[in-house]
């Protein structure tokens, strides 16, 4: 009789458990966390807790309070890595979706190398039907750009990728902007290139890595310019305003210059003493305020570089050189600063 009395109390706790969501008390025991997994949504039956655990690799289902494995050699519903062909790679899907492409890479195509000679022979494909698949080919490519808007979207993106010379990830952005214009009908009556120069130009300016406007045109072949005026235009468009600072243009012209490391720690002190005085260097052109300060930190530093030198590099002219060098030197010397870190 007291057993049984013992069994019914111990089974009310264990119902009150399950109901409680509480774990059993003990050292490390704390309220769990409800967690569901398909086919396992009631709270285990030892341990009363609702935290289901799936370990895809061992194929099992475990509880997450007392680790009892309540299912095995479960189905795995991500992707299928098998490789069922010769090669190494056992992916079993296509490539992610892209701007730089006008379709986003997810239409089919038929390739050009599979309908030459010597991979028709190894299909078993007779001369008629490789010209009866580059016929089809033709017509295939015709009809994904058939629209204008389509054609001049891969003309874009094409220029894009081999002009702006900026990493995969900006060109991606660039490619995005360029699309957005397009649907939006800024492009139509505007020049192609002009467009994605001034694309370009926003985002490596966004991203901390800014081009010079003439560098832009020059390599995008377009006119200094319209492309000023397609960069404000973009700019009152979507807002995309932004100040450069002198620090971005550091890295930039000291490679350029061919200039040693050590010539960044001594740009870097120079720029942390006039970085406060905001009424000398703000409103002047940042390219030449960072030419400025790579000049007098070459010259310190006795790697010195002529004023040409400068100037070619930064696109600005001697005179502003001059005139921003005699500004710098007029605040160092009110400081004391000999400008040596």
């Amino acid at each position: 009789m007291v057993q049984d009395e013992t069994s019914r109390r111990e089974s009310e706790e264990k119902k009150k458990m399950q109901r409680d969501n509480k774990a059993r008390g003990g050292i490390g025991s704390s309220r769990p966390q409800r967690r569901l997994v398909n086919g396992h949504t009631s709270p285990c039956d030892e341990c009363g807790v609702l935290n289901w655990v799936t370990d895809n690799s061992r194929g099992e289902v475990s509880c997450g309070g007392c680790g009892i494995v309540a299912e095995e050699n479960c189905i795995d519903p991500g992707a299928e890595w098998t490789n069922h062909d010769s090669t190494t790679d056992r992916s079993r899907v296509g490539a992610a979706p892209t701007y730089t492409l006008a379709d986003k890479g997810l239409n089919t195509s038929i390739a050009s190398n599979d309908l030459t000679s010597g991979a028709a022979g190894r299909y078993g494909m007779s001369a008629k039907s490789r010209r009866d698949w580059r016929r089809r080919r033709t017509i295939d490519e015709r009809s994904k750009s058939r629209q204008s808007r389509s054609r001049n979207l891969i003309r874009a993106n094409q220029m894009i990728r081999d002009k702006s010379g900026l990493p995969r990830s900006m060109q991606e952005e660039a490619c995005r902007l360029y699309k957005l214009l397009s649907h939006q009908g800024f492009v139509t009556g505007r020049s192609i290139a002009g467009v994605t120069a001034a694309c370009t130009y926003h985002v490596a300016r966004n991203e901390g890595v800014p081009r010079q406007i003439p560098d832009v045109a020059e390599t995008f072949e377009v006119a200094e310019k319209e492309l000023s005026r397609m960069i404000r235009h973009i700019s009152r468009r979507f807002n995309m305003h932004k100040v450069s600072s002198p620090t971005e243009y550091f890295g930039l012209y000291i490679s350029a210059l061919k200039l040693p490391p050590n010539t960044q720690l001594q740009v870097d002190h120079l720029w942390s003493v006039l970085n406060p005085h905001v009424h000398i260097w703000q409103g002047k052109r940042p390219t030449g305020v960072a030419a400025a300060l790579i000049y007098k930190a070459a010259s310190e530093s006795g790697n010195k570089r002529t004023q040409a030198e400068i100037c070619k590099v930064a696109k600005v002219s001697e005179v502003t050189l001059r005139g921003l060098l005699r500004l710098l030197d007029g605040l160092f010397n009110s400081l004391g600063e000999s400008g040596q870190n």
